[in-house]
């Protein structure tokens, strides 16, 4: 495989590299949207809130049966949290997860008649809303760019792509949004969890079949 001329170690040329990133990635993942099921922002956000260390498919297992019961913000708020427990356990750390999701519907009903506001600064004072889930839904639910999202996935090919050095996800998001196009936030941070998912796993990457291997400076 021909290689790019990559100074590595460094990321002094991360703004030569990322549109010829992004254009292998847009080949490679054509496709590439949140694995999360959902027919509405509420739906999204409540998902997003649930899939905190847990899977999409178990996420998506669970509120298959969840968003049938469930169907407005008002719904949720007036839940019996023992039940609602009960109903999103094996999705892991339920209690938590229970205690944001029937707050934030709650602060739903009482400051915005019960709809998903689309701004991240309302977005991010709903209880279990931090700016990685109002990204999620502002990019997926209403096509707004207001962010990049930062999962693991993310996290770990940004580093080793050395588009960033940082390893807190707010200071890694403020890198690749100063070097990804907006247009491409919501886009870019779906082709990077689908890549971390598929090839440029956590123990192993597979580097013989990266399709950008030869931009990155941590290809073997």
């Amino acid at each position: 495989m021909k290689r790019t001329n990559v100074k590595r170690g460094g990321i002094k040329n991360a703004r030569d590299r990322i549109k010829p990133i992004i254009r292998k990635l847009k080949q490679q993942y054509p496709e590439a949207r949140t694995a999360l099921r959902h027919r509405n922002p509420l739906q999204l956000l409540v998902a997003t809130i649930l899939s905190a260390q847990c899977t999409d498919e178990r996420v998506n297992m669970v509120t298959r049966d969840l968003f049938q019961k469930y169907r407005s913000a008002a719904d949720y708020a007036n839940a019996n949290p023992e039940m609602f427990e009960q109903e999103i356990k094996s999705t892991g750390f339920f209690r938590s997860k229970t205690r944001s999701i029937l707050g934030m519907a709650q602060a739903l009903v009482e400051q915005h008649d019960g709809k998903v506001p689309n701004k991240m600064g309302e977005l991010v004072k709903l209880p279990g809303v931090g700016r990685k889930t109002a990204n999620v839904v502002l990019g997926s639910a209403f096509g707004i760019d207001e962010g990049i999202v930062v999962d693991t996935h993310v996290k770990r090919i940004a580093n080793r792509l050395k588009l960033t050095t940082k390893n807190d996800p707010e200071k890694i998001e403020q890198d690749l949004m100063k070097l990804v196009p907006k247009s491409d936030w919501t886009p870019f941070s779906h082709m990077l969890i689908h890549h971390g998912r598929a090839i440029c796993v956590a123990r192993k990457p597979k580097c013989e079949i990266c399709p950008v291997a030869d931009l990155c400076p941590s290809a073997k």
